[in-house]
Parts: C-alpha cells; sequence; structure tokens
C-alpha cells in the first residue's frame, strides 16, 4: 500500500456507486474508487492511495455534472466523515443506495426481488443519537474523512436541533470544567419529543471528581437534560465503565402509541422519522402463537410482537438493554431472556430441547458482523415459517440471505429502509418464508 501525490491524471468517467460512499472510475483498467461524485460524472481525479487491487481518488474536477447533483446543506460536508451523500439529491441518494444492494445481493448469489420497497422520510433532522469527539482546544466535531483528525463542527443539519443546541451548550460548559474532567467524547440522545437528553462524558480515566457540578452547570444551559453519566473507554472495543452518574438513567420514547424505557448507552434505532414505518414493516402478517426476537435491544420489535402474539420471547445480551427490556415487556405474558443469540439457539433446537416450540415468527436484527454460519445453521433447523431479518449491513445480509435459501428460506419481501439520509449506511427489512 502506498500514497501518492501524483498530478491530476486525463479525465475519468465514473460508472457506478460502490457501498462506503465512493463511485467507481478505472484507470488503465484498474478500479479506483473516487469519493463526492456520481455516476455518469466525468472527473479529473488524483490518485491519492494504491493498492494491490484497486486505487483510492479525489476529484479535483467535475468536469460534467450528474442530473442530481445539488449544493450540499451543511458547510462541513467533504471535510467531515460523517456524510457521503450531501452532493446528490434525495432520489438519487435513494437510486444509488438501492443499486449497491442489487449488486451486493448478486454478487452473493441471491438473485434480488423484482421489487425493493423503499421506506423513506424527511432526510434531514432525523438523528436522535450523536457522538462527538473533543479536541485538544476543547471543540466538538466528528472525526475527518479519510483520518482521524477531529472536525469542528458549528452545526449538523441531519441532527435532531436539541442535540447540535446541546452539543454546543456542552462545549462551553465543558471548557470551564476542572483538568480531571477532560472530556475524549460526548455522545447525546434524545426522545421523540425533544423534551428529554441524555448526555455521556467519555474519557481515558476514571476521574469523577466535580462531575455532579459538572452536570449541574449544563442543566442550567439545556433544560431538557435529564440525566448525565461519565464512563472511561478503554479503547479495547469492550463496554465503556460508567464511573459516575447524575439525574436519571433513563429516558421514555414513544413509538407506536407505546412509551419505551431507553437506558444510558442501550442501543435504539436512530431515525426518528422513520421508526413507526419501521415496526409496521417487521409486523406485517403478523399474529399467532410464539414469536422470538433475537438481538432484541430494549425491545422495540418485541412489546409490538405481543398484539399480536401470545407470547413472545425476547433475547438480549448487552448490560446497557436488558434492564429496559424487561421494563418494557412488563405486564405482557412474554419474556426477556439475558443471553446472547447463539447461546438461546444452542438450547433451544429441536434436537436439543425436549421442550421445543417452534416460533410462529421469529424476528432478527443483528449488528453489522450479521448472523454468521452458526446462527444461520440453528435457525434452518429450527425452521419458522416465517423470519423477518432487519440489517444494517449489505454485504453480510447478502451472505445470510445465501446460506438461509440454501436451508429452505425464500424471500417474500424486501424493503431499503433508508435510516441514513446523506450517508452511505442503508437498512433492509426482509421478509422470508420457509417450505
Amino acid at each position: 500500500m502506498s500514497r501518492s501525490l501524483q498530478p491530476a491524471g486525463p479525465p475519468v468517467k465514473l460508472e457506478k456507486p460502490v457501498y462506503g460512499g465512493a463511485c467507481l472510475a478505472r484507470v488503465e483498467g484498474r478500479a479506483v474508487f473516487v469519493p463526492l461524485t456520481l455516476p455518469g460524472e466525468e472527473a479529473r481525479i488524483r490518485i491519492v492511495q494504491s493498492k494491490s487491487a484497486f486505487a483510492e481518488a479525489e476529484a479535483e474536477e467535475i468536469l460534467q455534472t450528474a442530473k442530481g447533483r445539488v449544493e450540499p446543506h451543511c458547510p462541513h460536508f467533504g471535510s467531515c466523515g460523517g456524510c457521503a451523500y450531501q452532493h446528490a439529491d434525495y432520489p438519487t441518494q435513494l437510486a444509488m443506495k438501492q443499486s449497491i444492494l442489487r449488486e451486493t445481493l448478486e454478487r452473493a448469489g441471491v438473485e434480488p426481488p423484482l421489487q425493493i420497497d423503499a421506506l423513506s422520510a424527511e432526510p434531514w433532522g432525523y438523528r436522535n443519537r450523536i457522538r462527538l469527539a473533543v479536541d485538544s482546544a476543547g471543540q466538538l466535531g466528528y472525526r475527518g474523512r479519510r483520518s482521524h483528525t477531529i472536525t469542528p463542527i458549528s452545526e449538523c443539519p441531519i441532527a435532531a436541533p436539541l442535540l447540535v443546541e446541546s452539543a454546543l451548550a456542552f462545549a462551553d460548559v465543558a471548557k470551564k470544567a476542572p483538568p480531571a474532567l477532560k472530556p475524549t467524547e460526548v455522545a447525546l440522545f434524545t426522545n421523540d419529543a425533544q423534551n428529554q437528553l441524555l448526555l455521556t462524558v467519555l474519557t481515558t480515566s476514571a476521574r469523577k471528581h466535580h462531575f455532579e457540578e459538572l452536570s449541574a452547570a449544563l442543566k442550567e444551559k439545556i433544560p431538557a437534560l435529564i440525566g448525565a453519566e461519565l464512563a472511561v473507554d478503554d479503547r479495547k472495543g469492550g463496554w465503556p465503565n460508567t464511573v459516575a452518574r447524575w439525574g436519571d438513567g433513563s429516558l421514555h420514547y414513544r413509538v407506536a402509541e407505546f412509551d419505551y424505557r431507553v437506558d444510558h448507552g442501550a442501543f435504539f434505532q436512530v431515525n426518528r422519522w422513520l421508526l413507526e414505518p419501521m415496526v409496521e414493516r417487521v409486523l406485517q402478517n403478523a399474529g399467532g402463537g410464539l414469536a422470538w426476537d433475537l438481538y432484541a435491544g430494549v425491545g422495540l420489535f418485541a412489546r409490538q410482537l405481543t398484539h399480536s402474539y401470545e407470547r413472545v420471547v425476547a433475547v438480549e445480551s448487552a448490560p446497557t438493554s436488558t434492564q429496559a427490556l424487561a421494563a418494557n415487556l412488563k405486564g405482557t405474558r412474554s419474556a426477556p431472556v439475558r443471553a446472547t443469540t447463539l447461546d438461546f439457539l444452542r438450547k433451544n433446537t429441536p434436537s436439543v430441547s425436549e421442550k421445543f416450540q417452534r416460533p410462529d415468527r421469529i424476528v432478527v436484527d443483528p449488528p453489522r458482523a450479521g448472523l454468521g454460519a452458526e446462527v444461520c445453521t440453528l435457525l434452518a433447523e429450527i425452521a419458522a415459517p416465517s423470519l423477518v431479518y432487519v440489517s444494517c449491513d449489505p454485504a453480510t445480509l447478502a451472505r445470510d440471505l445465501r446460506m438461509l435459501m440454501d436451508a429452505g428460506y425464500s424471500i417474500t419481501s424486501f424493503a431499503l429502509a433508508d435510516l441514513f439520509p446523506q450517508t452511505h449506511h442503508m437498512e433492509s427489512i426482509v421478509h422470508l418464508q420457509h417450505g
């Protein structure tokens, strides 16, 4: 691998979008990925990183623009690494994601359905959660594009207004805090009404002195703040260790006529405009005796499944989610199970459990790594008539669908849920039936 400061070469044609936010061009037959461009455009590019199989480039000049090109909404677009598609109008963004999704399925040997529905809504102000880094001067920002440096921000048009206002207020207060409370990152999460806010301050050392005073000062600046925590991030991929708390440990988020309890750090879908349409899609044609919700989080789907099934088993292992999951299922005939999905499935197959009861529907919403071979094999043995796969990564989704289809499942409906407008990320909701 090498980095290059080569001069811009002759014009190239951008062929198609690829997952990650770039478009594909070819230079002397070699694949080159160019961000901030659109399919059909002609550009003069500069190679910035060369690898054995492909190269990465920057567009020095757009010589011929595509019809869908627009001016970005955000002044930080291009330097900030958060968004990849603000230079495209929204119909073009959806078309690119549809194209990427179809090609990813085809590469994995999964024939794309003739119809991939699009679940979409207002493409701005949608995020209910943001996480910002803090630079040495105390400024808040996102990691830069192509780098780990921090790009300070003054606005973020994809975030709920309360989040940006609160982040900037936090920066003002944090600059006056004692050195022992020097933050490295801050995470903010708001509810649907933007009248409750949870804030997490992350540091790399357990220094909790004066956190109570800091929180009180933040409350004066941010009336919606109901709870704050100080957590130590060991940078090793484990759960941040909470060392101090102030106020409430959870907020209430209303979705489909239910107020969910969501605790500090718990996973919850990020797009505040699409939560109800997403739930409706997952519950499509629901009904029966037993449903399983695997990777259940705080129970977004599990709670809604209780209206259509006599009993729901919701499986979750993350300590930040399990207590809220139990609270959100309270008063129903449903049971939370604290376990990993893999461990739960290993103990609940026809060949292992004498009390096995085949669920009528299984909902899976795994992390980006997807299900994997063993989970797919166990799901195939269980053979629930209905399986709903909620995915946040098209490549792992395509891999898992290939295994599930080889085991007797077929796709009955497919939706691209655009939970992350302006970025390259995408969510999918796939309904499958067995037999």
